[in-house]
């Protein structure tokens, strides 16, 4: 019998908002349902009654109701979800104009900076008035490279009331990597601050933009958030201007919500591009709101009360998923800048305050803060923090356990996996459910998430490749440029027809959670059995000496070899000792079928920007294969050092 590692108690699970849901639910279609996994059945099986109750518990604010639910529901790609409904996305995130904060900006070695929801409203106001005067219209894209600030939500906000369609990445991307991406959609507007700071460091994004804006011709104005310097030099940007020249001067303006259609678009966002250029996604505005209404409401708990922060950058689709919060009525608070400067505590220093109830990161973090040996628990008063969300990766049960043991006791952990293809979660959090070590809580309402074997059958207890096999409103409303929508069908239902096939390698347990043990397209496959990369960092990444580590599979002679790179703690040495315990901690923990063939030691392991370990790249460098889009990685130059490795040779 599996012992949870928290359960919520009396109070909390009748205060939650799914309590309020489901007794929402029971009274609106006549039900008795009493906890979360009969209230799951009944929404995969009755899916449009799920949502409706979804739309409504939401209070979504549209001018036009829908129609119908649903058209065409038996057919993943073809279905549409609310057709006639008309409603507009930032209007649903600006319900609120009073004077309760809506957002909190910390820069790195930065004093906070605040605004209320009257503030939040007039800036957008303004700003939607000076975009429609320059002529941008339903359907024009706008482009941010900008820190995650203030005057990004500001002015995705304000492009979204117009109906624009918004899509952004982090400052930290180079030339190429963002070329790759707006370039692909043509932007009219960009978005930029003059720099940022990371790790005590001041880095200028100006010289980047002037070599941007030279290859995209459709860009005719750029405005600069000054955010490094007062008052930055704009001379290499032709039609530049200040974000606050920018602003109308007309006083007590209202804005003008366009309101469109529940799939219009509202985001673009991009895949990883590790593998060639990235996809350019298309979001509708009804189905990202209705999700992240869900997610954020329901399987997070929030309320307006709450102090939520994520750490993400704005090339991230957990800067979308925060920003959402508003609509709640929330305190949403960004950070950007370094989470170890000056030193590996900042966050948590922030988290006490700040007072955030909740505080999302990812994998990656906690196990780092855990090698550092933090502790924030006997340092900072977090009594108000309720829960800690973590994605990017799948969070191993050492990392569950340091939660628990070093940084609150009383908190729903709430690891959650989902996609930028989906701009949301398949598995989340269940603030009324139990955590138990290694599993995401569940499934999400609505979703109808399975583990397929090989022949497309549904398993438990067993790993399999996750699918969703009925549709849901937030699946991307098509790729930019892709005609007959083929890239789409390729992308998710290539594998199994009709059924959503995400990617990744999954089990689904007896209790409902779910485990995640990596990419399936990363899944090692020794003398043909499946092994998940996460199975193995597990054991490898708990060891102290080892700082980090990156498994991929080597074809060899007739067959796949396990090769497992490790990243040294500082003034460990690399010997036959390290090996052997390194193999032994593997086969004791694991099977003998997980233990690497070689282990071999390199300065550093490469990252996508958003943080996720890069198997494919590295496995594609292995085998002479070229890697197409360097700029998708954190630190590309990581590549070189498993280039010609003499131990791979034999």
């Amino acid at each position: 019998m599996k012992e949870p590692l928290w359960k919520p108690s009396g109070e909390r699970r009748q205060n939650a908002n799914m309590s309020k849901f489901i007794a929402y639910v029971n009274k609106k279609y006549g039900k008795n349902f009493t906890d979360y996994p009969e209230l799951y059945e009944w929404s995969i099986n009755h899916s449009p009654d799920f949502w409706v109750a979804m739309w409504e518990f939401g209070e979504i604010k549209y001018s036009r109701l829908y129609d119908r639910v649903v058209d065409n529901q038996s057919d993943m790609i073809e279905s549409q979800w609310f057709p006639g409904a008309r409603l507009n996305f930032a209007e649903n995130l600006l319900r609120y104009r009073d004077d309760r904060t809506a957002l909190v900006f910390k820069g790195e070695g930065q004093e906070p900076v605040r605004i209320t929801y009257r503030e939040l409203y007039d800036r957008v106001a303004h700003l939607a008035k000076s975009l429609r005067e320059l002529g941008i219209t339903v359907g024009d894209r706008v482009a941010g490279f900008m820190p995650n600030m203030i005057e990004t939500v500001v002015a995705m906000l304000a492009v979204t009331s117009i109906g624009a369609i918004w899509s952004s990445c982090s400052p930290d991307f180079g030339i190429k990597g963002v070329l790759d991406r707006f370039g692909q959609i043509q932007p009219r507007v960009l978005f930029t601050a003059d720099g940022y700071f990371y790790n005590g460091k001041t880095i200028d994004s100006l010289g980047r933009v002037a070599s941007i804006i030279k290859e995209i011709p459709s860009v005719e104005k750029v405005v600069v958030v000054p955010y490094t310097k007062p008052d930055p030099d704009l001379s290499r940007l032709p039609g530049a201007v200040m974000f606050a020249d920018f602003l109308s001067c007309e006083s007590s303006l209202e804005i003008e919500f366009e309101q469109l259609p529940f799939n219009h678009p509202v985001y673009i966002m991009y895949s990883s591009g590790t593998t060639g250029v990235p996809k350019c996604i298309v979001h509708g505005a009804g189905g990202t709101l209705i999700q992240h209404l869900k997610e954020l409401i329901l399987h997070t708990d929030l309320k307006r009360e709450d102090t939520i922060f994520y750490f993400t950058t704005c090339g991230w689709m957990m800067w979308n998923w925060l920003v959402s919060s508003l609509a709640v009525g929330a305190t949403v608070l960004l950070y950007d800048g370094s989470p170890f400067y000056p030193n590996p505590e900042t966050l948590f220093k922030m988290a006490q305050d700040e007072k955030i109830t909740v505080f999302g990161t990812s994998a990656k973090y906690l196990a780092a803060i855990e090698k550092e040996g933090v502790k924030p628990r006997e340092k900072f008063d977090l009594t108000p923090l309720k829960a800690i969300l973590s994605t990017g990766s799948p969070l191993s049960v050492e990392s569950f356990k340091y939660v628990y043991r070093d940084i609150k006791r009383d908190v729903c952990l709430s690891s959650i996996s989902g996609g930028t293809d989906i701009i949301s979660c398949f598995a989340l959090g269940n603030p009324i459910g139990p955590v138990y070590p290694g599993e995401l809580q569940c499934r999400g309402l609505g979703m109808n998430v399975h583990a397929f074997d090989q022949n497309g059958n549904s398993v438990l207890n067993q790993k399999g490749e996750l699918v969703c096999v009925s549709t849901f409103p937030s699946k991307p409303v098509y790729f930019w440029n892709d005609e007959g929508n083929a890239k789409f069908k390729k992308a998710y239902f290539s594998v199994f027809p009709n059924v959503w096939h995400h990617g990744d390698y999954i089990e689904i347990t007896d209790t409902g959670g779910v485990i995640i043990y990596g990419r399936s397209d990363a899944t090692l496959n020794p003398g043909g059995v499946r092994i998940g990369t996460a199975e193995i960092y597990r054991q490898v990444e708990s060891l102290e000496e080892i700082k980090d580590s990156l498994v991929v599979g080597q074809n060899w002679d007739n067959d796949v070899r396990v090769v497992l790179f490790v990243k040294l703690a500082e003034g460990v040495e690399f010997n036959d000792d390290l090996v052997r315990k390194i193999k032994a901690t593997i086969r004791e923990n694991t099977t003998p079928r997980h233990v690497p063939a070689k282990i071999i030691p390199v300065n550093d392991i490469p990252y996508t920007i958003s943080g996720k370990k890069v198997e494919l790249a590295v496995r594609n460098i292995i085998h002479n294969e070229p890697v197409e889009n360097r700029d998708a990685l954190a630190n590309p130059e990581a590549l070189e050092l498993f280039k010609h490795l003499p131990e791979l040779q034999y």
